[in-house]
């Protein structure tokens, strides 16, 4: 479980997160909803050790992010995966070798475990035979594919996601939210979500975060967004407008 207490974050006089309180629970995708510019990245830049907060705590499974000495900080990243919005693999890098960054970079295993680990990463995401093709050469849902396959190469405890969906196709889009919900449950990993897909949170969310203007405007579960969007404004206005 990731749990946030207090957290604020200012860039020079402007503040952008106002004493953000919220728990993301494991086995579960949690979504975070809002606006554009209410604070959602910047939320999410902070859980992972992009920002750091002025003020508050970020504690994984017990443990202060925010203020661990370094060593205790390298641990906690190693069990951390990121899905950026464009993917972020490395054009230069096979499939294989994408996957396989982490892996070099953070974990302890031999070449032949690593090679395992990397087929069967890539085979649980539905890309096998795929290897030593480059980025270039697979398709947009691919791409984002070998982006999770990476993202879990260290066995991640933790999972981020900014925008999965962002450029996919609609049939795309929900095999890309199959493919999470499943990996979540399975491994059950802590699976924290950035969209502004309305079919997504609808689909998969189950702990959902609603940001506006950098406060957690409302969390509950995806059942009761409806009824709760009944008697908030900003919540209905969302939604609304992000109707799918």
């Amino acid at each position: 479980m990731i749990e946030l207490v207090n957290v604020n974050k200012s860039f020079s006089d402007k503040q952008v997160l106002f004493d953000i309180n919220a728990k993301f629970e494991p086995g579960i995708p949690n979504l975070i909803i809002g606006a554009s510019g209410g604070g959602k990245s910047v939320l999410l830049k902070c859980m992972v050790g992009l920002f750091k907060p002025e003020g508050g705590s970020i504690n994984y499974d017990g443990r202060d992010f925010v203020h661990l000495p370094y060593e205790q900080v390298r641990e906690v990243r190693r069990e951390i995966g990121m899905l950026f919005q464009g993917t972020a693999l490395f054009d230069s890098l096979t499939v294989e070798e994408n996957v396989d960054f982490p892996l070099k970079m953070f974990g302890k295993m031999t070449p032949d475990e690593r090679k395992d680990r990397i087929n069967f990463c890539l085979s649980r995401v539905g890309l096998e035979n795929v290897n030593k093709k480059f980025p270039a050469e697979i398709s947009g849902g691919m791409k984002k594919r070998v982006g999770i396959a990476r993202a879990i190469a260290l066995e991640t405890r933790y999972l981020f996601c900014d925008e999965p969906n962002s450029g996919l196709d609609p049939i795309t889009s929900r095999r890309i939210d199959e493919l999470l919900h499943d990996i979540t449950q399975e491994f059950k990993i802590t699976t924290v979500i950035n969209s502004h897909d309305m079919k997504t949170v609808y689909d998969i969310g189950e702990s959902i975060t609603f940001i506006y203007k950098g406060k957690v405007w409302w969390q509950g579960h995806r059942n009761d967004l409806d009824s709760t969007r009944a008697h908030n404004h900003e919540l209905d206005a969302f939604i609304a407008a992000s109707q799918f």
